[in-house]
């Protein structure tokens, strides 16, 4: 796989402080070996960008966000030299191998990773023997070509018109301490996020807990989570207008009631239940007027108490955390991902998603070294830390890597952030307000010919 690979071998292993070599016990060469073989995009034949390159090519777009793909090429040394010794790649040819790979690699390396990463962070950051859990849905923006138009279609905006970008929706599942994600599902913008959602309910693990948003409160959801595993619980607010009858109290704030299945969900799923129980507790924020009520499967008040399940729903927006720091920092706030084609957006988001998880790995290691919680390490820091790993992998010798990052992680102390004010309040406000000038739209190809 040539030095390149060696050097970025040594650098994916965390064995322990002394070598710190980042990404090899992360990423394990064999996965990428049988990502590439189990979905048959494995290199047959020499080519100048194999598909293990590719591979590292679709992770470093993620990285460097702030370079061509051509130069990401260049930066990380991925193309093999010709007969001159070259290692210079035609654009074209970095098109030409990134569609021989396609998604499915990426989308197999993702969840054999992912998986495996976001499970045991959740099991070592568990509330009373839980795993937590999140789940919510989120929409990026994808370059304005015809072929994403016509798949991924545009937000209606009314009389102001459609979106001026195709939109993806997605529903994903992270593990809510470390931000870890377990699972995704998306696609076109038409299909709801539910849709999604319902995706992942059968990835959620055992012994676990899942906060999600009150508009999940369906007994589709709520039963068919907990149904389809041992001891799957989940939390959430409750709606407005939601409805139960009280079996037993608790306390004031704190009953166990009951909840009726309507006949339209009944017919859509015979197997669901006339009705279902749960657990209700009210609690009041300081900014509020009136009292917020949560509800969950968890209906023993000794062994998981009131006041800490309210504090632990709202660590639900640890999942908008996660969500920010990808579109933020991770994309820069640019205005679409790169790729022209539905099967580049895939392959793209993908490779999106398990870089992200690369970096939240590491600060993972880095919260267990500096002894705190995953969610005291700075994303951006570690982000850029890793970037700048990547950058000098392909001018440094891989026996000298080691040495550079523990010299690199003496610095632990620049990864830690100081600890949360979480007495807090930020009531929600609009920052920009939209402009009334009119939008500018793409003219596709098919309008133009008309």
């Amino acid at each position: 796989m040539g030095w390149l690979d060696a050097a970025l071998q040594q650098t994916s292993e965390y064995p322990h402080p002394e070598t710190l070599d980042t990404f090899r016990a992360s990423i394990d060469p064999e996965w990428i070996e049988q990502a590439l073989t189990s979905t048959g995009s494995a290199t047959l034949r020499r080519r100048r960008l194999p598909a293990q390159q590719v591979i590292w090519l679709v992770l470093g777009m993620a990285l460097l966000r702030n370079r061509s793909i051509t130069e990401v090429v260049r930066k990380l040394d991925l193309a093999l030299p010709n007969k001159n010794g070259q290692t210079k790649v035609a654009p074209s040819s970095i098109a030409q191998a990134r569609k021989r790979v396609g998604e499915k690699p990426l989308h197999w390396l993702f969840e054999r990773c992912s998986q495996q990463w976001a499970f045991d962070s959740a099991r070592s950051n568990a509330w009373r023997g839980l795993s937590l859990f999140a789940v919510d849905g989120t929409n990026l923006r994808v370059a304005d070509s015809d072929e994403n138009r016509d798949h991924f279609g545009l937000a209606s905006g009314g009389k102001r018109g459609d979106s001026g970008y195709p939109l993806v929706r997605m529903a994903s599942l992270i593990a809510v301490r470390s931000h870890l994600v377990a699972a995704a599902a998306f696609g076109p913008y038409a299909t709801s996020e539910y849709a999604y959602a319902k995706k992942l309910w059968p990835i959620i693990p055992d012994d676990s807990l899942t906060i999600v948003d009150r508009n999940y409160l369906a007994a589709s959801v709520v039963v068919g989570l907990q149904r389809g595993g041992t001891n799957r619980h989940w939390l959430m607010r409750a709606k407005k207008n939601s409805k139960w009858r009280v079996l037993q109290s608790f306390g004031r704030f704190d009953k166990l009631v009951e909840f009726t299945v309507s006949s339209e969900a009944r017919k859509k799923d015979p197997a669901l239940p006339e009705t279902f129980t749960a657990r209700a507790v009210s609690y009041k924020h300081s900014d509020s007027k009136g009292r917020q009520w949560i509800v969950t499967s968890l209906n023993d008040p000794a062994a998981y108490p009131a006041h800490e399940l309210v504090a632990l729903y709202h660590e639900r927006w640890e999942i908008e955390l996660g969500y920010d720091e990808i579109k933020t920092h991770l994309l820069e706030r640019k205005e679409t991902i790169r790729s022209q084609t539905v099967v580049g957006v895939r392959q793209e988001l993908w490779g999106i998603l398990l870089t992200y998880n690369l970096i939240r790995l590491e600060m993972e290691h880095i919260a267990r070294e500096a002894n705190v919680p995953p969610n005291r390490i700075s994303f951006v820091t570690a982000m850029r830390f890793i970037v700048d790993e990547w950058a000098w992998c392909a001018v440094a010798s891989p026996g000298s890597i080691p040495k550079k990052l523990q010299r690199m992680r003496q610095r632990i102390i620049d990864f830690v952030l100081p600890p949360r004010r979480s007495d807090r309040r930020y009531p929600r406000a609009v920052k920009i307000k939209m402009s009334n000038y009119p939008k500018k739209r793409r003219e596709s190809k098919k309008e133009a010919v008309k």
